[in-house]
């Protein structure tokens, strides 16, 4: 028979595409393959990602996500373990979410809210401007682990990351809002090993005071992914589940299905580009099935020093 209590349920808040992994599509295939149930809310159901030439498709409303979810609700099986969220344009349907975590919360204490608050990158913000005081001041608080890249760190607190002292200043601060676990994802901070490379800072809240700090150096690749993003928060949810207290593991496990993923990716679309030709999104859509051995069991490619 099979136990109950071992499953393992999330709620994936995030957009659907057609063709293509991004949001849910990113997040959903890497869950199952190991070993969660994965619930699925498309925020936005797009033929494709929107860095294509042509996109088509339809947008969640909060009301309509209110509807999805009263659904669940009426059956009784409003019972998870995590809530996943991404990319989202809309106050009233980020307000909408922080109102089902909240009431999931109420129903399960330990509910983990994993929280990829996606505003901007390099200095510039590409959701409305008013999203910010909503994740700021209700989306964070509510939060759990939370994984921003540098710029949307600076947004949330106010300050700016110069060095790794401000850095950690900052994740700190992120703490104090609510989260136990904050990862930056990626950083302009200078890394050891030259400009080939990418930082990126992990702390874990142990106890009341304390936590433990850890910084990575991440091989960049010259081209650009989407749906990344949405897969580094699924797989930092898995590896955290099964690395509970111990970030440094959950953080190579993370980085290595990432370095996998994208180095599958590169080469096929390179080889389907041709030479000297560079790819398009669609040679570029991240290769998902292709990578299940290496989800399901990453070689470590990338190790996290402990600060």
């Amino acid at each position: 028979m099979e136990l109950k209590w071992m499953e393992c349920r999330v709620l994936s808040i995030q957009s659907h595409v057609v063709r293509g992994y991004v949001g849910n599509k990113s997040a959903t295939f890497p869950l199952q393959v190991l070993g969660f149930e994965v619930d699925s809310i498309n925020s936005v159901q797009f033929s494709n990602h929107t860095g294509y030439a042509h996109w088509k498709g339809q947008v969640l409303t909060a009301e309509e996500l209110n509807v999805l979810y009263e659904g669940i609700k009426l059956n009784n099986v409003n019972h998870y373990d995590y809530v996943l969220t991404g990319y989202s344009r809309d106050t009233s349907f980020l307000e909408m979410v922080v109102d089902i975590v909240q009431e999931l919360k109420k129903a399960n204490s330990k509910l983990v809210y994993v929280c990829d608050p996606v505003m901007g990158d390099h200095g510039a913000m590409y959701v409305p401007e008013n999203l910010l005081p909503v994740y700021r001041d209700k989306v964070v608080p509510v939060a759990d682990i939370l994984t921003p890249n540098q710029f949307e760190a600076e947004l949330l607190t106010g300050r700016k990351i110069n060095t790794e002292e401000d850095a950690i200043e900052v994740m700190d601060l992120l703490h104090q809002m609510g989260p136990e676990t904050v990862v930056l994802t990626s950083s302009n901070l200078p890394s050891k090993h030259g400009d080939q490379f990418l930082v990126a800072l992990g702390s874990q809240k142990i106890g009341k005071i304390h936590s433990q700090k850890i910084r990575m150096e991440i091989p960049k690749v010259d081209a650009v992914f989407v749906g990344t993003g949405d897969l580094f928060a699924a797989m930092l949810l898995a590896w955290t589940h099964h690395h509970p207290k111990d970030l440094k593991t959950a953080c190579e496990k993370t980085v290595s299905v990432m370095h996998h993923v994208i180095k599958r990716t590169i080469s096929y679309a390179n080889e389907m580009a041709g030479p000297g030709k560079r790819p398009s999104p669609a040679q570029l859509e991240l290769r998902m099935v292709q990578s299940k051995a290496d989800i399901e069991n990453p070689a470590i490619a990338v190790e996290a020093m402990v600060l």
